[in-house]
């Protein structure tokens, strides 16, 4: 005689559906898909871009878990696109999630998941709604960062907020290296809510839009260094632009990208954009408004990515240089 006099039952599953488009969203789909109470009905990305030299088609990185893992994807370019809505409406989902989708989201298909849609975004709220958050974390010279889970409404990352966890930034860390510190911070954090957000176990807080910051979409002339300003800050625009749009000055004619620089004290007087250190020994200095600016990692026109003091082994870079935009310039 069974010790179970009744059959067991077979755990419901939440339907998910899941939206995100590049690297950052992958650990936070890996999470629910890897998590036995949920079951992705669905995965919406962006289509399928150009990329690389022959400018192929390419699936992005959440497509591609996707395929690899068997679960259904949708594309869109706009989602909240009729089409989109019928098909979000025929996937019945109980909870939405998005991560770094790229799209916004309108009353219609907010309306369809039971639970409503959760987002896994890149900073600590209310502070860099909108683009690019973690870039503009390193750009303005803050000392943490962090993720935040909150819910979706019509607004710009307006939502009420369930959870957030903060980190300090690393001195040289750049905003590639933070972003991926970043996705797997937000996987777990969404691991550890969704359940509790399910299950009624957590209250919803409203940000205070008075403390709120908004950020625009960076652009390629951002990386265009004016070495008038301080060492300091130009130190978090190469960092905060690695891996794009990438910081860059003028060298004889030619365009020198810089990946990773920090902030010194110089006692020499010469013009901001004047190099004046360059060896392999002691690295490459150049004076800026305020101090001066240790370049680390560098890419010459022409050349390859390497570190500085690797590059000034070979080629190298005169001494008394102007590199640049100048005061001449103004």
């Amino acid at each position: 005689m069974s010790l179970f006099p009744f059959p067991a039952q077979r755990m419901q599953k939440y339907r998910v559906v899941f939206m995100g488009t590049p690297e950052f969203a992958v650990p936070s789909l890996k999470a629910l898909a890897e998590d036995g109470r949920y079951e992705i009905v669905g995965v919406v990305t962006q289509p399928d871009r150009p990329a690389g030299r022959g400018n192929k088609l390419t699936p992005c990185p959440v497509k591609q878990y996707a395929l690899e893992h068997g679960l259904p994807v949708y594309q869109f370019e706009r989602l909240r696109n009729p089409e989109g809505v019928e098909r979000m409406k025929a996937l019945a989902p109980d909870v939405a999630i998005t991560a770094a989708f790229g799209q916004i989201l309108d009353q219609a298909l907010l309306d369809i998941p039971r639970y409503g849609t959760l987002n896994v975004h890149a900073s600590l709220l209310p502070r860099h709604r909108g683009s690019a958050p973690i870039n503009w974390c390193i750009l303005q010279g803050e000392k943490q960062a962090g993720v935040t889970i909150m819910k979706t409404d019509v607004g710009l990352d307006t939502g009420d907020m369930l959870r957030c966890e903060c980190t300090p930034i690393g001195e040289l860390e750049t905003a590639g290296a933070l972003t991926e510190r970043l996705s797997q911070m937000g996987a777990e954090l969404l691991a550890a809510t969704l359940p509790d957000y399910l299950e009624g176990r957590i209250q919803p807080i409203p940000q205070n839009s008075g403390e709120s910051t908004y950020e625009p979409m960076l652009k390629k002339e951002m990386g265009d260094i004016d070495w008038r300003r301080p060492a300091c800050e130009i130190a978090c625009q190469v960092r905060g632009l690695n891996p794009w749009p990438c910081a860059y000055t003028d060298m004889n004619g030619g365009r020198l990208k810089l990946y990773l620089a920090r902030a010194v004290d110089c006692a020499d007087n010469a013009a901001p954009g004047t190099v004046v250190i360059s060896s392999p020994k002691q690295g490459l200095l150049i004076r800026c408004g305020e101090g001066a600016l240790e370049v680390l990692e560098l890419q010459a026109p022409g050349g390859k990515r390497m570190t500085a003091k690797a590059y000034l082994m070979g080629k190298g870079i005169e001494v008394g240089t102007v590199l640049g935009r100048t005061a001449e310039d103004a």
